[in-house]
């Protein structure tokens, strides 16, 4: 390369004078390295903020054990699953607490339980107390839900299995 071209390139890369870049080039044996180093000393160029780089494991924060990392989301996903759990528990026992299952004919009630005795029951006594309340259906028995929550829908079920007992009933009649 030659010296125009030198003094031409570290006057681009110092944003200095010919003049100045001359010298720097002069002062190193036109080595253009030396000539960047010559500049800063003087305090005409800016020397590069400090940076440095490392292969070294230890030094480095952003660098995770893999193994570490996902042991780690595994358990804060169990955590996540066991708090939902624990949530979903404590919405079945308060509406199973606050709500009632009804058992009236001819429009008075005649039992009234809460829906979690009702499901304890149900749990061990299933055999005898299906059968039970099919049968009770047919002698004008009805089945409903009270309590504090929306439980239209529920209702609307037990209705429904009234009317189809006393449409059997109406049919064996008809026999």
């Amino acid at each position: 390369m030659e010296q125009l071209e030198k003094v031409e390139k570290l006057r681009q890369r110092a944003n200095v004078s010919y003049e100045e870049a001359k010298e720097a080039l002069e002062a190193s044996a036109w080595d253009l390295l030396d000539a960047m180093v010559y500049l800063e000393k003087q305090g005409k160029v800016k020397p590069p903020s400090q940076e440095s780089y490392t292969t070294n494991c230890d030094e480095q924060t952003q660098y995770v054990d893999v193994k570490e990392k996902v042991q780690e989301q595994e358990e804060e996903a169990s955590r996540k699953t066991c708090q939902k759990l624990g949530h979903l528990f404590r919405i079945f026992i308060r509406k199973t607490r606050d709500n009632a299952f009804c058992v009236s004919r001819k429009g008075e009630e005649i039992l009234r339980v809460p829906v979690i005795a009702m499901l304890i029951l149900l749990l061990f006594f299933w055999q005898f107390l299906i059968p039970a309340a099919v049968i009770a259906l047919f002698f004008d028995c009805r089945y409903s839900f009270k309590g504090k929550d929306d439980l239209e829908g529920m209702n609307r079920a037990m209705e429904k299995a009234g009317e189809f007992a006393d449409k059997v009933k109406d049919e064996y009649e008809k026999l």
